[in-house]
Order: structure tokens, then C-alpha cells, then sequence
């Protein structure tokens, strides 16, 4: 049997063509879908098969109990107008997130019915019953750019009812990095000058290549493109699974379909393809990809319960949110001795945590055998409120923020059902106040896992309080042997993503470790060791004057001339690597507020890096600050400037963290406890630790840096102090637990002397190529 040549229509294409078939699509030709659009490349909308399906879909629509109208015929020329003009003039975002609004919840229209003038809610797809809806592929849409007559033709478009919901780009997998030039394709079509006009109606694109794949959503960068895969309760659901994936791999076309498919472009390698039903294929990884994104049901479930808009981004869930949250649910519908079992969600930092949270609050909300669900989001980031209260409008439910404790109290006791977001001490605080236990087993508290150390989420009062509510606890650390056994009486772990796992998938960078200088202890010795490891970069009589300056004897780990000496390595260090070459920052961890203003006066004195310092109001002790310290006249200076700048502490701390990431300057954001948990910058690229961090508030830090950005292969953990045998400490003591061993937290930190030990391989790897 002759091979045909390598081509992206033989080696990728064409089977992506037959197995969306065999998962229920039906294959138009270019020349079908041309007549479906009226012949305009301009047009991106089916709209004769969406004409056709807006009329059966809305045929019987219910204005009361007993009587039902249709929707007109001048209301879905309405619904097809309004669906058309998207305000591309709001940006590209807007506009997709227009397409998704109207293609999610649809759209109200006034229509008189026997006189009366009724508001009528007009749906572009059944989400209910996937069975009213159509299905199509089509291969080459020739797209209409949007600042010329050129065209671009994206490889397979999927419709649902006419409307593009689904873009795929197939490369041919011997090409130099298929995937990558996949997705620059993508995102060149949708650059201001590209066609948008078909990508703002899209909710996922797709990269193939054979044996190499990965999805988003519009505008996603390349760095933020992911990667699918199954995951199964039971060995025997697994089984399953792959034997229907192989038995659809492996069902040929009818012969009208392959008459169809090979009629025209592909007419040559009919035979070859013919010749491959007669042999037993083993599903490649993209067909893992349309069978796990692509086939009706999941395409639906992914479109309107796992995409969501956040602060001007559009958002798909990743493999391990999807499936975590289909366990949990999976969990709490049963009810068992009156109550529904939680439990924890273990995502290691930085992998989508937040996100998880919104749209487990979604699934509970829509969820139709929980009939009255309360449902309380405990967080502490204020900026989740927005985004809970959009993401939750499909389900017709209103989210209110809890601004007291004594408002949760009325919001929890009510009969109605209420989605509320709070912060842990209101929460705690609103829990006290509760005279009377709330039995009902219909109380969900989903708590972010950044407080849990402090107030304990499973802890007595709230059994008591609470005693059949579900609590679902997001962390990204491994919970403490000592809160094991508490949480296994509220479900024990319901899903885990390991560093390990994360750092696989892409979805976080890995960590880098540098310990620069030991932990230094007070004694009689000279500071020469000292001294020399911080100042190697200059010349000697730098090195003289430098010493000259700091030469007083201190508490060594308070004394200036540390401090000192640590601000310049530090200005050294982040100048020679990202300064000027990059966006990215830097994290500087300090012990005391007044360690934190000095570092700020060093390194502004030093003049390499900007800075700023963040920390709490001098009321409030932070760090290895004693409850009985009084605050230094160098802190009420500090504080009593912040404040005559900013007005109050919040817009203080606003200010600081908004231009930290929207801003060139500061490029070095100086804390004591601030933003060690919870802050998420991908620009944030290395950490400068000077103080003793331990257990889950060491893990929480360090991953500040691992979120995922262009250009960014690593985080970067640089250490003056010492902490990593804390870090050792705290691998080992988690490697105990019966569910967590050593390698739940294998590759937490890689020491940059391993990746500097690897250098002469890749330089051997490297000529090899030549």
C-alpha cells in the first residue's frame, strides 16, 4: 500500500474528520457551508441551519403553568441579528464575552401574545437536551479578514446549530514543533487585522498533531495553552473508557460519509484510508483530545459550566478543575445519616484554586436535587465577588456579599436560598452569633484554604453550629497529620494535584533554589566570610570602601550592615538577570516592619532597583515581632507618610499591589507577612527570603512564583537565611501522612546546582544537532 506524502489533511486532518463523525457531527463540505452562509466569506453563522433550529428549539416556550407560545418569526430574525452584531468596537474580549452571554443564557424579546406584551427568552441552544441540538464539522472555512479581502481558513470549524463554537489547526506531527506553529496560527487569526469575526463566537480551540495536542480559549497565550487528559475513580471506569474510545477509533464511515469526505480535495487517498479499516488503530493522543473535549455531552458541560471571564481574560477550566469538581459532586448529592459528605480539594499552588471554587459554587447552584442550597464562599480575595456574582448569573441565582458577620447570621437562617461570599473572620464571628443550630443539610461552606492553620476549618464550634453542612476546603499545601483525622469526619480528600503533576502539565513553572548565605549566627568572629560571599562582584578597593561603611558589630540578623549587604546582592541580582531584558519582579521577605523600611532605604540608597514596602498598620504586630514590641519612630514616619499618600490602609495596600502588576515600578515589593498567601502575579519571578518561614506558610511563599507567564521557564527561590532545611523538614514531616507520601511533594524545589550540573549534556545535546 502506497503512504501518501506527509500533509496535514492526511496525517491529521482526515482522522480528526472521522472521528468527530463517529462522535455525531455531521461533515459539510466547503461548498455546503459556503450555501449555509449565502455565500459570503464575511458571513461566520450558518444562519439557514440556525434559522431552521432557533424555530424547533423555541417552539414550545411555557408563559405560565398551563399554557406555552412559540418564539416569532420576527424574534429569531431578531435573536440572529443580535447574535451577528457583537460589539467588536468594546475590544475583542468584550465581544466574546457578549457571544458567550448570548449563547449561554440567550436572549429576552417583548412579543404580544393574545394582546398582552410578554418578555420571551429566546435560546440559541437546548443545554438540557442534546439531542434538539445539530451537530456539524466543516474543513477550510474560508474566513474573510477583517481590514481586507484576504482570507484565512482555519482547518475544521465545529458548529452547534449553525454557530462556530469550536476551532481546530492540524499539523502534520514531523514538522519542527507542530504544535507551536498550531497555535501561533490561532492566535494570528485572531489579531485585530485577523478573523475575529468567527473566533469571538468560539469557546474552544484546538491544536493537533497526531501524537501531540493541547486546547484553550480566545486570545489565550501560548505559555497558557493546556493539556487534557482523563481521570477516573476506578480501575474498571478506565477500562471502560478506553474500550469505547477504541471502538469509535476503530467504526468506519458509512459509505455516504466516505463518499462525502473523499469527493473532492481528498478523493486520492481514498484507498489508502480504506486500506486502514482492515487493521486494528490504537487512538492517538488527539483523538483523546476530541473524544475528551469534542463529543456533544462534554462540549456542552465544558462550554456552560467551565468557562468563565475574569478581569478582562476568558477562561476554560483545566483537566484536574473539571474532574475535581465532578467528584465533589458526585460526593455531595448523596446523603447519608442526614448529611452530605465534603471534604478537601488538595490543588498545589498556583494551578487554578480560585477558579475550582467559582465553578464548584456553580455546579452546587445548578444542581436540580439540592432544591434550596446555601451556599457560602469563605475567601479572601475581595476580587472573587465580581467574578462569583458573573459566572453565577447563568444560574439565575443572586450573590451577595456578607459585609458583617451579623448579615451572614440573617443570610444563613433565612428559608430562601442564597449564594454569599464572606472572609473567614466574618464567617467565624457570624458562627459564634448562631444561638440555634442549623440543621440543614442543604448549607454548603466552601473555604479557601489560606486560613485554614489560623481558625482551624473543621473545628467543633462549627460541627456544632452547623452539624449537617458540607464543608469543602480548597488548599494547595498538604493538610498536618494533627488536621488529618478531623478532616476525614467531613469526607477525607476528594482530589489531588501534586507540584509534581502541575509542573508536568505546565500548568505552574518549576522552582528554582539558590541559598546564597547560611543563617548567621552572633558570635565573636569577624564578618570577613560574610562580606566576601556578598560583595564577589567588586573590585578590592570596592570591596575595602564597602566594608569600610558597615564594619559595626550588631544582632547579626538585624544589623544594617547585613541588611545591607543582602540589598546590594539582591540589586546585583536582579539586575543582571531581569532588569531591563524582562517584565518580571521580585518578592522580598523580611522579618520585622522595620527590616522592611531598612531594605527599602538600602537598596533606594544603592540605586540599582526600585522597591516599594508593603506591610500591616503599626497596630499590628507581624513577623518575629513580639505582641509587647512597641512600633520605632522609623515605623510611624513610614506609616504616617503611607497614609498622608494613600488616605487608609486598603487604599495603601491597593495602590501598592496595583501598580506591583500593572506598572514598570516597583520591580521589588518588600513584605513581612503581606502576600505570602494568596497573591497571584505570573510577573512575580523571584523570591528573596531573609527570615525563618516553616510548614505551610514556607510552601504558601514560595510558590508565589510559580505561576506560569511568556518568556518565564522558572521561579526562583533565593535564600539568605537558611530556610531550606526548614524546607527538608517540612518534606519530610508531610511524606508521614497515609495519603501523602514523599513524592506528593517531589519537585517542589529543584537546586539550581542540579540544573547547573545538566549544562554539559545540553552542550553536548546541542552540537549534536550541528
Amino acid at each position: 500500500m502506497n503512504t501518501p506524502s506527509f500533509k496535514e489533511d492526511h496525517i491529521s486532518q482526515i482522522p480528526a474528520l472521522q472521528m468527530l463523525q463517529n462522535l455525531g457531527y455531521t461533515y459539510l463540505t466547503p461548498d455546503e457551508a459556503d450555501r449555509f452562509r449565502g455565500g459570503k466569506t464575511s458571513n461566520t453563522i450558518l444562519e439557514d441551519l440556525l434559522r431552521k433550529k432557533l424555530k424547533e428549539i423555541n417552539s414550545d416556550k411555557k408563559i405560565s403553568s398551563t399554557r406555552s407560545t412559540y418564539i416569532s418569526d420576527a424574534n429569531i430574525e431578531n435573536g440572529i441579528r443580535v447574535l451577528k452584531e457583537l460589539p467588536m468596537n468594546e475590544g475583542y474580549i468584550a465581544a466574546c464575552e457578549t457571544a458567550y452571554n448570548l449563547i449561554t443564557l440567550g436572549k429576552a424579546f417583548e412579543q404580544n401574545i393574545d394582546g398582552d406584551k410578554k418578555s420571551i427568552t429566546l435560546q440559541y441552544i437546548d443545554w438540557k437536551t442534546i439531542e434538539n441540538n445539530d451537530f456539524h464539522v466543516t474543513e477550510e472555512f474560508s474566513t474573510m479578514r477583517s481590514t481586507s479581502k484576504d482570507h484565512y481558513r482555519p482547518d475544521l470549524v465545529l458548529f452547534i446549530n449553525g454557530i462556530p463554537i469550536c476551532i481546530i489547526e492540524c499539523k502534520r506531527p514531523d514538522i519542527k514543533e507542530p504544535l507551536k506553529q498550531a497555535i501561533s496560527q490561532h492566535l494570528r487569526n485572531q489579531q485585530e487585522d485577523g478573523i475575529r469575526s468567527l473566533y469571538a463566537y468560539s469557546q474552544i480551540t484546538l491544536s493537533l498533531a497526531t501524537q501531540q495536542a493541547s486546547y484553550a480559549t480566545n486570545a489565550t497565550p501560548e505559555k497558557f495553552w493546556a493539556h487534557w487528559e482523563e481521570k477516573f475513580l476506578t480501575q474498571s471506569e478506565e477500562v471502560n473508557y478506553k474500550a469505547e474510545l477504541e471502538e469509535i477509533k476503530n467504526t468506519p464511515l458509512s459509505t455516504s460519509q466516505k463518499e462525502k469526505l473523499f469527493s473532492d480535495r481528498f478523493k486520492y487517498v481514498r484507498n489508502y484510508f480504506d486500506a486502514l479499516e482492515t487493521e486494528k488503530i490504537q487512538p492517538t493522543e488527539q483523538d483523546v483530545y476530541l473524544y475528551g473535549l469534542c463529543r456533544p455531552k462534554r462540549l456542552l458541560d465544558l462550554i456552560f459550566n467551565f468557562i468563565m471571564f475574569d478581569n478582562g481574560e476568558k477562561k476554560i477550566a483545566r483537566y484536574q478543575q473539571f474532574f475535581a469538581i465532578k467528584k465533589t459532586m458526585q460526593r455531595i448529592v448523596q446523603i447519608e445519616g442526614g448529611k452530605r459528605r465534603g471534604g478537601v480539594i488538595w490543588h498545589t499552588q498556583g494551578s487554578g484554586k480560585s477558579l475550582t471554587m467559582v465553578m464548584l459554587a456553580q455546579a452546587i447552584a445548578m444542581e436540580p436535587s439540592i432544591r434550596n442550597p446555601k451556599i457560602v464562599l469563605v475567601t479572601d480575595r475581595t476580587d472573587l465577588d465580581n467574578q462569583i456574582t458573573d459566572t453565577l448569573r447563568k444560574c439565575g441565582k443572586f450573590v451577595e456579599n456578607a459585609s458583617t458577620g451579623q448579615r451572614l447570621v440573617e443570610l444563613l437562617e433565612s428559608k430562601s436560598d442564597s449564594i454569599v461570599t464572606t472572609i473567614i473572620n466574618k464567617f467565624v464571628a457570624a458562627i459564634k452569633k448562631i444561638t440555634k443550630p442549623l440543621e440543614s443539610h442543604d448549607i454548603f461552606v466552601l473555604v479557601d484554604e489560606g486560613h485554614r492553620t489560623q481558625h482551624g476549618t473543621f473545628n467543633v464550634e462549627m460541627q456544632k453550629t452547623l452539624p449537617n453542612a458540607c464543608f469543602i476546603a480548597m488548599t494547595g499545601t498538604p493538610l498536618f497529620k494533627k488536621d488529618k483525622s478531623t478532616a476525614k469526619q467531613f469526607g477525607g480528600i476528594i482530589d489531588t494535584y501534586t507540584v509534581d503533576q502541575a509542573v508536568k502539565d505546565k500548568a505552574v513553572v518549576p522552582l528554582l533554589y539558590e541559598g546564597r548565605l547560611a543563617r548567621q549566627v552572633v558570635n565573636e568572629s569577624p564578618l570577613d566570610t560574610f562580606f566576601s560571599m556578598v560583595s564577589e562582584p567588586l573590585t578590592e578597593y570596592q570591596k575595602a570602601d564597602f566594608k569600610k561603611k558597615f564594619s559595626r558589630a550588631d544582632q547579626l540578623n538585624s544589623a544594617e550592615q547585613k541588611i545591607y549587604a543582602i540589598a546590594w546582592n539582591i540589586s546585583l541580582h536582579f539586575r543582571d538577570n531581569w532588569q531591563g531584558k524582562t517584565p518580571f519582579k521580585g518578592q522580598l521577605v523580611c522579618d520585622k516592619k522595620v527590616n522592611a523600611i531598612r531594605y527599602k532605604e538600602f537598596l533606594d540608597e544603592i540605586g540599582i532597583v526600585t522597591s516599594e514596602v508593603l506591610i500591616s498598620s503599626i497596630d499590628e504586630r507581624e513577623g518575629e515581632e513580639s505582641a509587647y514590641e512597641k512600633s520605632s519612630e522609623k515605623e510611624n514616619r513610614f506609616w504616617k507618610k503611607m497614609m498622608d499618600e494613600h488616605g487608609t490602609a486598603k487604599k495603601y495596600e491597593k495602590n501598592l499591589i496595583n501598580r506591583f502588576k500593572n506598572q514598570r515600578d516597583p520591580e521589588i515589593i518588600i513584605v513581612v507577612d503581606k502576600l505570602l498567601t494568596g497573591f497571584d502575579e505570573s510577573k512575580n519571578t523571584v523570591l528573596y527570603l531573609t527570615r525563618n518561614l516553616q510548614g505551610h506558610k514556607l510552601l504558601q511563599a514560595i510558590a508565589r512564583v510559580n505561576r506560569i507567564n511568556e518568556d518565564k521557564e522558572f521561579g526562583y527561590i533565593i535564600d539568605y537565611y537558611g530556610v531550606i532545611e526548614n524546607l527538608d523538614d517540612a518534606l519530610e514531616m508531610y511524606s508521614t501522612f497515609k495519603d501523602f507520601d514523599a513524592d506528593d511533594l517531589e519537585g517542589t524545589l529543584v537546586n539550581v546546582i542540579d540544573e547547573i550540573k545538566k549544562l554539559p549534556q545540553k552542550h553536548s545535546e546541542l552540537w549534536d544537532i550541528f
